[in-house]
């Protein structure tokens, strides 16, 4: 490989810094060079080794500083917008990702869960990360808020939305774990910014299911009478805590709940 090549794909590499960006695609790095496909392949392959970059998805990679040279690539935030812009789908960072940035320090996620719509797309398993994509039917995009990071803004789900979004995934999660979450989040969530997400809201089942949390495995009866509004509007048919677990016990009659679990959360 040509010291050329080097050089050619260091500038660009230092011009996207630069920018204030830490990713870059392979088509980007195509038009900007005018070198070979075996000298871009080859230089990609010695960045890789050395650790300067790491390949994210095919055809996306982020530039390693070194102060991350130990984990091996970036934190998700830095370039998930720029990775989803990319990929021209609409996102918002959800669940426990979005409930650490919301301040949630209970259980710091080693995965993170990105929402998207369909079609789906497949995780990404890096040594250092795990990506999750969950197919959402839509969203508001009032129930989404824009982080502004060190590459520039994300989408990330309100902690009213992600409080609900937790129980609507509580098969990835557990019962128990979603409730540990969603004592943290309660202190950033808001009664009147609650009652208007869950109005919007399409899964009567996440309502009840997060009301009875709120009132029966937290006590916070503020939020819960809010969500006990709401579904007075709707039509309410009993459905299990735990989605996972048969559908056996007793029936709470303010949230008609089929209650087939105990809430052991370490609270």
């Amino acid at each position: 490989m040509d010291s050329g090549s080097i050089s050619g794909i260091s500038e660009f590499l230092f011009k996207i810094r630069a920018r204030g960006r830490y990713s870059f695609t392979l088509d980007e790095l195509r038009s900007t060079l005018t070198i070979s496909e075996k000298a871009i392949s080859q230089s990609l392959f010695r960045l890789k080794s050395k650790g300067q970059i790491a390949q994210v998805r095919q055809g996306f990679y982020v530039i390693v500083p070194p102060e991350y040279s130990s984990s091996g690539i970036l934190p998700l935030y830095v370039y998930i917008d720029q990775m989803m812009n990319w990929l021209d789908r609409p996102y918002y960072v959800g669940l426990l990702s979005a409930a650490s940035i919301h301040g949630s320090s209970h259980q710091q996620p080693m995965e993170s869960f990105i929402m998207i719509t369909n079609p789906a797309l497949r995780k990404i398993s890096h040594p250092s990360i795990v990506i999750n994509f969950l197919v959402k039917g839509s969203w508001e995009e009032s129930d989404i808020i824009k982080k502004k990071t060190d590459a520039g803004y994300i989408n990330v789900s309100s902690p009213e939305l992600t409080a609900l979004d937790l129980l609507l995934f509580n098969n990835w999660l557990g019962i128990n774990r979603a409730t540990e979450i969603i004592s943290e989040l309660a202190e950033e969530m808001k009664p009147s910014v609650l009652a208007q997400t869950a109005r919007r809201f399409p899964v009567t089942a996440t309502i009840q299911r997060l009301g009875y949390v709120l009132d029966n495995g937290l006590s916070n009866e503020k939020m819960a009478s809010v969500l006990e509004k709401v579904l007075a509007g709707r039509k309410v048919h009993p459905v299990p805590l735990s989605s996972s677990k048969e559908r056996r016990g007793g029936i709470s009659s303010r949230w008609k709940i089929i209650q087939n679990m105990e809430i052991e959360s370490e609270l």
